[in-house]
């Protein structure tokens, strides 16, 4: 078990005990009793905005310990002009990378998705709406959001997707409930890019991620902007980027050569972890 969500439930058991012990003794301080609520509201929320802690679900954030290279990943996409430009790029470097598509984007260019598998990439769930405000709705909307995203994908690549990553990395119980009973492989990273913003700048971009390469790395970019049509910063980075990877001799990884390998003993493997 993750020590995040080990501490989640130690601090959910203890407020459970506090709770009682209040109504059947002589209830704490207010002071005590509201520091204790913030501290733990203060777990929950980690648990919802840090994927890495995988809290509430099972998540590969990076390689097994014995990975050799890097994984790129992209999100927000397709877009019909910067996802190509990113596979040209990524041709030209044989590099395979995973495509964390949008569910309405894709149903809009559906050859498009298709285009980014003939070339040899991934492609994976990011909802069907990309919903910020994801981690705060009910059970019906997730499942009816991820069912809609996963049809879409069934329909353009003719089998059932598997590998899913939440809108801005978000989780919750619920969410963590509903891509069970889906069978879904949550997938987070070890790298942010941070280039998805319209204020990005591509130097800043490549810096970030250069600070994070290394074997095992699971890189997150963008191949498109989750609203608007604006060019990635990481779009522009990425021959420097690959060409960084190159230099440090790194190969680059597909995201699959890493989930067969996957270990219950090592708790960032993967699922089950």
């Amino acid at each position: 078990m993750p020590p995040a969500r080990a501490l989640f439930w130690a601090a959910t058991l203890a407020g459970i005990v506090f709770a009682a012990r209040s109504v059947m003794t002589v209830p704490p301080p207010l002071p005590y009793a509201v520091a204790g609520m913030l501290l733990y509201v203060g777990i929950l929320l980690s648990g919802v905005f840090v994927l890495r802690l995988r809290m509430f679900v099972d998540a590969v954030v990076r390689g097994p310990s014995e990975a050799r290279g890097v994984v790129l990943t992209f999100d927000d996409g397709p877009d019909p002009e910067h996802t190509r430009e990113v596979l040209d790029v990524l041709d030209e470097h044989d590099a395979k990378a995973t495509f964390f598509v949008i569910g309405k984007k894709a149903e809009a260019h559906p050859e498009l998705v298709k285009e980014i598998v003939r070339r040899g990439h991934e492609v994976g769930v990011h909802s069907y709406g990309h919903d910020r405000l994801f981690a705060l709705r009910g059970t019906k909307h997730v499942r009816r959001d991820l069912n809609r995203a996963i049809v879409v994908l069934e329909k353009i690549l003719g089998r059932t997707p598997d590998l899913w990553r939440p809108p801005i990395g978000h989780t919750n119980p619920t969410i963590a409930r509903v891509i069970d009973q889906l069978e879904l492989v949550t997938v987070g990273w070890s790298v942010g890019a941070r280039d998805g913003i319209k204020a990005a700048k591509p130097a800043a971009v490549l810096a970030r991620v250069s600070r994070g390469l290394e074997d095992g790395a699971i890189v997150l970019l963008h191949d498109a902007s989750e609203r608007g049509t604006h060019k990635p910063a990481g779009v522009i980075a990425l021959r420097e980027i690959l060409a960084r990877i190159k230099d440090r001799n790194l190969p680059v990884t597909p995201l699959r050569a890493w989930l067969p390998t996957a270990d219950a003993t090592d708790p960032e493997r993967a699922p089950g972890g």
